[in-house]
């Protein structure tokens, strides 16, 4: 029942304050915040890819903010994001097929979405550090 309001007799319409939190609900979340952070990480990736076409003096100085400690953190949360929003997608599509639908395998499959982005993403970048 929808709590109701008392001066105007009307119900609230239920937010995220009055849901209990659950992973899969923080997962849906995270997955939309990674989609926008993707949607404005992509200009990145254009001035990249226009600085390649530019010329090597263009390109230096991209290659420069992208090699300092800042650029790298981005590139990092960047990097985080395209696989954590993959994941997800891979989780959405796996549920398509009815698969994993119980409470105890979605919050499974949530925290494995988690966890999963953030291992993949350490062991990539540990393997381009290395490589490097």
């Amino acid at each position: 029942m929808a709590r109701v309001e008392p001066e105007t007799n009307r119900p609230l319409s239920p937010h995220l304050f009055i849901y209990r939190w659950k992973m899969t609900m923080a997962m849906s979340i995270l997955h939309r915040i990674t989609g926008i952070g993707l949607f404005f990480g992509t200009v990145f990736l254009v001035w990249w890819l226009a600085a390649a076409a530019a010329g090597p003096e263009a390109f230096a100085t991209v290659a420069a903010i992208f090699g300092s400690p800042i650029g790298l953190i981005v590139l990092f949360g960047y990097t985080w994001a395209l696989i954590h929003h993959m994941l997800g997608g891979l989780r959405h599509f796996v549920w398509d097929f009815g698969i994993g639908m119980d409470a105890p395998a979605r919050d499974r499959i949530a925290l494995f979405n988690l966890v999963g982005s953030v291992a993949i993403t350490v062991i990539l970048w540990a393997v381009v550090l290395l490589l490097r």
